[in-house]
C-alpha cells in the first residue's frame, strides 16, 4: 500500500477520504482512521486551514468533526510555540526534564528490539515508509525518556529524522509535553494500555505494571544501554547554475513550504532553496529527501540550488525575492505570513487548552455559518 502518494490528483484523493466520524471514535487506536495528511501538511502542500475548509464544504456537523479540527489546532499551537520561542524549542519549555540519567537513545529502540510488539511493529513502520502513528510516538518518546531516562532532544531528532511528516515544532513540542518539560506531569503507560490500542495480547512485559509503580521503576535492562548516532543529510547533486530572469520574482520554496499551487498563475522564478546548515542542525533521512524531490515534480518549472541563502542572492541578481513565513528562514524579501485556522492571541499560547478554548468558539462559528 502506498500511504503517502506524491501526485497532485492522488493527493487531493487524501482530502476526499477523510471519515472524521470513525477519525474520532477510532484516532488512538493503531488501525483506526487516521487522515494520513501529517506529510502534506508539513510540508506545506496543505495548511490546516486548508483541510478546514474542505470539511466545511463537506456536509458534516460540527460535532463529528470537532476533535479532528482540535488535532488540527493542536499542530498550530506547535507552530506558534516555534514561532515564538524561535531556538529556545530546542531547550526545556516549561520545567527541567527531571531523573536525566543519559543523553543518547536506547539501543532497543534504534534496532527495533524492545520486545514490545506494539512499540516494534510501529518502529518498523517508521523505518520501512517513514511514518508513525501518534500514540505510537507517544509510547516511544515516554520509552526513552520516562523510563530510559534519556534526554529528550537526541531521541527527537531521531525520530525526526525519519519521519515524512518531520516538523520540529510538533515534534520537539511533543516529546516535551511527553518528558514533562512542557506539562503539568510526564506521560505514562503500561502493558495494558498498548493491547488496547495496539490490539496486542502480550504480558508479563516490564511494562506489565500498574500505573502507581510505573515512575519508580528502575531503568528495564532492555534499555539501559543508549548511544549517540550520528544523523546525516544526503541533499541531491544539482548543478550549481540556475537561471534566473530578474525582471519577475523569485519564489523560494524549502522543506517547509512545498506548495506546488502557490501564486500558481504567477510568471516568477521558482527555486526550491536547501540550505546544508539547516539540514545539518535538524537531519532528514533520504527516504524523506526523496519525497520532497517527488512532491517538487508537481510543478515542472521549479529548480533546485543547493546552498546559504546568501549564496543563492548572489547568484540571482536583482530579483524580488518572496517566501512564507517560518521559524528557520533567514531570507531577504517579502515574507508572507503561513495560514492557520484562525487568528490567535498571544496571550492563549501559554497551554494548548487555553488555546483550544479562545480559538473554539469562532472556528465553530465560521464553520456554522458556511
Amino acid at each position: 500500500m502506498n500511504y503517502f502518494p506524491t501526485e497532485k490528483d492522488a493527493i487531493y484523493q487524501l482530502l476526499l477520504n477523510i471519515e472524521p466520524e470513525r477519525y474520532s471514535e477510532t484516532r488512538n487506536y493503531i488501525s483506526g482512521a487516521v487522515t494520513y495528511l501529517s506529510p502534506y501538511i508539513s510540508r506545506g502542500v496543505f495548511s490546516t486551514r486548508d483541510v478546514f475548509e474542505h470539511l466545511k464544504r463537506s456536509g458534516f456537523s460540527w460535532e463529528i468533526v470537532e476533535k479532528l479540527v482540535q488535532e488540527l489546532a493542536w499542530r498550530d499551537f506547535f507552530q506558534l510555540t516555534w514561532q515564538r520561542l524561535g531556538e529556545s524549542i530546542d531547550k526545556d519549555i516549561m520545567n527541567e526534564q527531571e531523573q536525566v540519567s543519559n543523553f543518547g537513545i536506547p539501543e532497543a529502540l534504534l534496532n527495533n528490539r524492545t520486545g514490545i510488539v506494539g512499540i516494534d511493529e510501529s518502529l518498523q513502520k517508521l523505518f520501512n515508509i517513514g511514518y508513525m502513528h501518534n500514540h505510537a510516538r507517544m509510547y516511544v518518546a515516554s520509552l526513552a525518556c520516562n523510563l530510559a531516562r534519556s534526554y529528550w532532544l537526541e531521541p527527537a531528532r531521531w525520530m525526526y529524522y525519519h519521519l515524512l511528516d518531520a516538523d520540529w515544532a510538533s515534534n520537539a513540542c511533543s516529546w516535551q509535553w511527553v518528558a514533562g518539560t512542557f506539562s503539568k506531569k510526564k506521560y505514562f503507560f503500561n502493558q495494558e494500555n498498548i493491547n488496547r490500542y495496539c490490539e496486542t495480547n502480550q504480558s508479563a512485559t516490564f511494562l506489565d505494571v500498574s500505573y502507581e509503580e510505573l515512575p519508580y521503576l528502575e531503568i528495564p535492562d532492555i534499555l539501559n544501554e543508549t548511544r549517540h548516532v550520528q544523523l546525516k543529510t544526503q541533499l541531491p547533486d544539482v548543478a550549481e547554475n540556475i537561471v534566473i530572469n530578474p525582471e519577475i520574482p523569485t519564489l523560494i520554496y524549502n522543506w517547509y513550504n512545498l506548495d506546488f499551487n502557490w501564486r500558481a498563475e504567477e510568471q516568477a522564478n521558482r527555486v526550491l532553496l536547501l540550505e546544508p546548515d539547516i539540514f545539518e542542525k535538524y537531519p532528514i533521512g533520504q527516504k524523506s529527501v526523496q519525497f520532497m524531490l517527488e512532491l517538487i515534480k508537481n510543478r515542472s518549472d521549479i529548480q533546485i540550488f543547493v546552498g546559504s541563502f546568501g549564496e543563492f542572492k548572489f547568484k540571482s541578481g536583482d530579483s524580488k525575492f518572496i517566501f512564507k513565513e517560518h521559524p528557520l528562514n533567514k531570507y531577504e524579501g517579502v515574507e508572507e505570513p503561513r495560514e492557520f485556522l484562525c487568528a490567535t492571541p498571544e496571550k492563549s499560547l501559554v497551554s494548548f487548552f487555553g488555546f483550544w478554548k479562545a480559538i473554539k468558539t469562532q472556528l465553530k462559528a465560521d464553520f456554522e455559518n458556511n
